[in-house]
C-alpha cells in the first residue's frame, strides 16, 4: 500500500476508499500508438517489394487474355489466324473486324436488348431482394426462420437444374419469345436476399425505434430510413446483378428463338456460326460486349469496394 492510499481506521467508522494517486506534473503518460495491421507479407521493405511484385505478375496474368483479345480484334483475318505474326501483324493494324461486325450483325439491336433486359432484371431483383431482406431482418412472423433457411439453402442450387422447370413455366404462361421470359427467371437471387438481410442487421435499431415514435410504419421506415442508409450496398448489389444479367448466355439462348430478342452473348455466337470461324470478328464482338461492363465498373467501383470492405464479402 502506497502513502497516497494509506488511511486510518478508527473504531466505529468505515474504512475510507483509497485515494487515487495523482500523477506528477510533466509526467503524463501518452497512450501507446496502435499498430496498423500489415496487409502485405511483412513489415520490411523486402517483403513489401516481393508482395507488390507478386501482385503485379498476377494482375498482368489476369490482363493477358484481355490484351490478346484487343490485339486480335485489330488485325486482319489472315494475320489473326497466322501464328507467326500473333504479336505484330504483317499487314498492320486495322478496324475491319469492328466494321464487319457492325455491318453484318445486328449488334446495336443486341446491345439494346441486353441493356433493357439487364436493367429490368437489376431493378426487379434489387427491389424484391431489399424488401425480402428487410422482412427477414426487422419483422417477426410465423415460419420466418424456416423461410430464411430455405432461401439461404437455395444458394446451393445450381441454376442449370432450374432451366427445364423455368422453360415449362414459360410455356404454361405463353411467355416464350418475350422479354418477360428472359427477365423473370433471372430475378430469383437468394444470395442478394442474404446479403441485404445481413446488412440490415447492422443498422442500429434505435433509428427504427425513433421513427416508430414519430408514427412511421414498416413501409415508411423501409423507404425513409433503411434505403438511404443502404445506398452503397444497394449500388454494389445492383452492379453485381447487372453484370450477371449482361453476361448470361444460357437462359436467353434457351428462352428465345426470335432474332429480334437476342441478347449480345447469344448474338455473337450466331455471327460466328453464320460466317465461320473469324477470329478478328469474334474478338471484336467480345471487346464491344465487354466495353459497357468496363465503363460500369469504372464509374461505380467506389461503391463496390466500399460495400465489399464493410460487409464481409471480402472475407472480413
Amino acid at each position: 500500500m502506497t502513502a497516497t492510499e494509506a488511511r486510518v481506521v478508527r473504531p466505529g467508522r468505515r474504512a475510507l476508499s483509497p485515494v487515487p494517486a495523482v500523477p506528477r506534473a510533466g509526467r503524463t503518460r501518452r497512450p501507446a500508438p496502435q499498430r496498423r495491421p500489415n496487409l502485405t507479407l511483412g513489415a520490411s521493405r523486402l517483403s513489401r517489394t516481393l508482395a507488390l511484385a507478386t501482385l503485379s505478375v498476377l494482375a498482368l496474368t489476369w490482363l493477358l487474355p484481355m490484351a490478346w483479345a484487343v490485339f486480335t480484334s485489330v488485325k486482319s483475318e489472315q494475320d489473326a489466324s497466322d501464328p507467326l505474326h500473333w504479336i505484330w501483324p504483317q499487314a498492320g493494324f486495322t478496324l475491319d473486324g469492328f466494321r464487319t461486325v457492325l455491318e453484318r450483325g445486328d449488334l446495336p439491336l443486341w446491345m439494346l436488348n441486353s441493356f433493357v433486359i439487364s436493367a429490368a432484371v437489376t431493378l426487379v431483383t434489387v427491389v424484391v431482394s431489399a424488401m425480402a431482406g428487410y422482412a427477414f431482418s426487422r419483422t417477426l412472423f410465423r415460419g420466418r426462420r424456416w423461410l430464411f433457411t430455405m432461401s439461404t439453402a437455395a444458394i446451393l442450387v445450381p441454376p442449370q437444374l432450374l432451366m427445364v422447370p423455368w422453360f415449362q413455366q414459360m410455356l404454361t404462361l405463353n411467355l416464350v419469345d418475350t422479354y418477360a421470359a428472359v427477365i423473370l427467371p433471372q430475378t430469383v437471387a437468394p444470395v442478394m436476399v442474404f446479403i441485404l438481410k445481413k446488412h440490415f442487421d447492422t443498422i442500429p435499431r434505435e433509428l427504427e425505434e425513433a421513427a416508430r415514435l414519430d408514427g412511421a410504419g414498416h413501409a415508411r421506415i423501409f423507404w425513409s430510413v433503411m434505403l438511404p442508409l443502404s445506398r452503397p450496398m444497394l449500388a454494389a448489389v445492383a452492379i453485381f446483378v447487372f453484370i450477371g444479367a449482361w453476361n448470361n448466355f444460357m437462359w436467353p439462348f434457351i428462352s428465345t428463338s426470335d432474332p429480334a430478342l437476342m441478347t449480345l452473348p447469344v448474338g455473337i455466337t450466331s455471327v460466328k456460326d453464320a460466317y465461320g470461324v473469324n477470329y478478328a470478328q469474334t474478338m471484336a464482338s467480345a471487346v464491344l460486349a465487354a466495353l459497357p461492363l468496363v465503363l460500369v465498373f469504372v464509374f461505380f467501383q467506389r461503391h463496390i469496394v466500399k460495400s465489399v470492405a464493410t460487409t464481409g464479402l471480402g472475407g472480413q
